[in-house]
């Protein structure tokens, strides 16, 4: 039999988080992992941003192969610069 790697896909929302442990096969990628997942398919909406995706919040590609226990995170899009949004606070306080 050929060698696994346990790993977890999270998504998450203001009001909701997705997480899903996945097994595959050593040497996946966050794109077969995030696949593997449902994530995408179930979450209304979510479209995976290549450029939005890390393992413990560290950035990483599609084609980053995946180890043993690693979380893939999927990001949601900034709703607000945040620039911007310190000056919004500064200005109020």
């Amino acid at each position: 039999m050929a060698e696994q790697v346990t790993v977890e896909v999270v998504f998450a929302e203001p009001s909701r988080r997705w997480l899903r442990k996945v097994s595959l096969p050593v040497g996946s990628t966050v794109a077969q992992a995030i696949e593997a997942s449902g994530i995408a398919q179930e979450v209304s909406g979510l479209v995976v941003d290549p450029a939005r995706l890390g393992i413990f919040s560290r950035k990483v590609t599609l084609d980053h192969v995946v180890g043993e226990g690693d979380r893939v995170e999927i990001y949601r899009p900034l709703t607000l610069d945040p620039k911007e949004a310190r000056r919004r606070r500064a200005h109020e306080g």
